[in-house]
C-alpha cells in the first residue's frame, strides 16, 4: 500500500517512513502543505498521514481541499493538538482517523491498514477469494488451507488486488500504488510479478483466481 506523510518534523517524518517500509508499505514524503497538497493531488495513495501544524498551509485546510475536490483517499491526521475541540473539527472536515503525538508505530500501522480496509468496503483483516485467504495483518496467504510463501512485493501486489476484487486493475494503477511516485517502472515489470503470483497461487489448481482483461489489466475473482 503506498501511504503519502505530510509532516514538517522531518526527523519524525523520515523514522516514520523507515517505520513503515519496513513493513512493506510504500512512501512518499512532504514536509509542507502546499506540496503535501499537491502531492495527495496529483499521485494516486492509499491513505494520508497528515500533521496540523504545517508550513505553507495547515492539515486541515488540506484536508478540506482535499474533500471539496472529492478526494476520497482515507487521511489520518497525525498531531500534538490532540484536543477534544481539535478531533471533532478534524473529524467533522472528513478526516478518517485522529492520532495524538506521541503514538505506538504498531498501533498507527493497524489504524492505517484498518482505514484503507474500510475505504475498500473490507473492514475484515482477512479477505477471501474462493479458496484463497489473505490475512492482511499476519500478511500471510494461503490456498485450499495450504500456506502460499510469497515476496514482500508479491504480497503487496496481491493485497491491493484482494481489497480490489471484482475490479479491474490496469498495470499503471498497480504500478501507483506499489511503488513510489520516483519509481521508473517499464511496461513488463508488473506482468512479470503477475507470472510469479499466478506461479505460486494458480498452478496445480482447476480454478485460476487470477484473470487478465486484454488491454486493460488483471481482476482478483472466485469466478471465469
Amino acid at each position: 500500500m503506498k501511504i503519502l506523510i505530510v509532516e514538517d518534523e522531518q526527523k519524525l517524518a523520515r523514522i516514520l517512513k523507515k517505520g513503515l517500509e519496513e513493513n512493506d508499505f510504500t512512501v512518499d514524503l512532504s514536509f509542507d502543505g502546499e506540496e503535501g497538497l499537491h502531492m495527495a493531488e496529483t499521485y494516486s495513495y492509499d491513505a494520508v498521514l497528515l500533521d496540523l501544524m504545517l508550513p505553507g498551509m495547515d492539515g486541515l485546510a488540506i484536508l478540506k481541499s482535499l474533500r471539496a475536490k472529492k478526494i476520497n483517499v482515507p487521511v489520518l491526521i497525525v498531531t500534538a493538538r490532540g484536543e477534544v475541540e481539535d478531533r471533532i473539527k478534524g473529524l467533522d472536515i472528513g478526516a478518517d482517523d485522529y492520532i495524538p503525538k506521541p503514538f505506538d508505530l504498531d498501533e498507527l500501522m493497524a489504524r492505517l491498514r484498518a482505514a484503507i480496509r474500510r475505504s475498500k468496503g473490507k473492514p475484515s483483516p482477512v479477505i477471501t477469494v474462493g479458496d484463497l485467504a489473505i490475512d492482511t495483518n499476519a500478511r500471510t496467504v494461503t490456498r485450499a488451507g495450504k500456506a502460499v510463501a510469497l515476496s514482500a512485493r508479491e504480497f503487496t501486489l496481491l493485497e491491493y488486488l484482494a481489497l480490489n476484487t471484482g475490479r479491474v486493475v490496469s498495470r499503471t494503477e498497480l504500478v501507483e500504488h506499489v511503488y513510489d511516485s520516483e519509481y521508473e517502472w517499464d511496461s513488463n515489470v508488473i506482468d512479470v510479478y503477475i507470472n510469479y503470483l499466478r506461479n505460486k497461487i494458480d498452478k496445480g489448481f482447476a480454478k485460476p483466481l487470477i484473470h487478465t482483461k486484454r488491454g486493460a489489466g488483471y481482476v482478483l475473482k472466485g469466478e471465469p
